[in-house]
């Protein structure tokens, strides 16, 4: 038996067309949240207390492609109630076969959100491509960094506390191969950037491949949505997973530890 033992056919199991992912993310931010939900108003804890491991990957001085403290972030790792106990459950699965969740980043403060997407990003952008100006520019920012807002009807994703970037690892160990910097922000993030063979096949992709799948359906087994544009970013409850799958409302709003 592989090493992987009955996770081996979530490695092998193909990612789901992300195509209709990637229209229904267009307009996340204009779905329903249902505030007489019971879940709205509940409190957001520390993930790292209930036995997940991480390292806010703004607050570090090891992020490339930053390799700075990005201004405003925090050590800490928040998210609601319900996504740790959810996140639990998926590292007890993974615990069969040595692995656990690592986590990159969760709820995050407004002045980070507000850095990448009306500065960071846009420049890089910029720099790649001067012809990109305005409501285009603006676009492709959004395809990967959500506006941020004080808006109680359409708070960025990261806003709610019901959004985290992850990976998987071996326990205390290193990370699965993702194919991918996290935060490489260009379509080599895409969640099925791997599930077709742009480049030709070698070993390499494979193995992203199959890491992708991995850390997807370990995810949507507990009932995460998974962004169609980055392979780490999961959500439960906010607007994004409701449009993903097909919920009537979202039942997270902004948040705050």
């Amino acid at each position: 038996m592989s090493i992987f033992g009955a996770l081996e056919e979530c490695r092998n199991t193909s990612l789901p067309d992300q195509v209709a992912a990637r229209t229904a993310k267009r307009n996340a931010r204009r779905h329903r949240i249902d505030r007489a939900n019971p879940l709205y108003d509940e409190a957001l804890v520390d993930l790292r207390r209930h036995g997940l491991a991480g390292e806010n990957y703004y607050h570090s001085l090891r992020n490339p492609p930053y390799w700075r403290r990005i201004e405003g972030s925090i050590p800490g790792l928040y998210g609601r109630g319900t996504v740790a106990a959810k996140l639990s459950a998926v590292n007890a699965r993974l615990a069969a076969a040595g692995l656990e969740l690592f986590l990159f980043d969760a709820w995050r403060p407004r002045e980070v959100q507000a850095y990448f997407h009306d500065i960071w990003m846009p420049a890089a952008l910029a720099a790649r491509d001067p012809a990109l100006t305005g409501a285009a520019l603006i676009r492709e920012v959004e395809n990967y960094w959500s506006a941020p807002t004080a808006d109680a009807a359409a708070p960025a994703p990261h806003e709610t506390g019901a959004a985290v970037d992850l990976t998987i690892r071996w326990i205390g160990g290193e990370t699965l191969w993702m194919g991918s910097l996290f935060d490489d922000v260009t379509p080599l993030a895409h969640r099925d950037r791997f599930e077709r063979d742009e480049d030709g096949w070698s070993f390499s992709d494979a193995e992203a491949r199959a890491n992708r799948r991995l850390l997807h359906w370990v995810m949507a087994a507990e009932g995460f949505a998974g962004h169609p544009n980055e392979w780490w970013h999961f959500s439960y409850g906010d607007q994004l997973w409701a449009v993903l799958s097909g919920a009537p409302a979202a039942f997270y709003g902004l948040g705050a530890p």
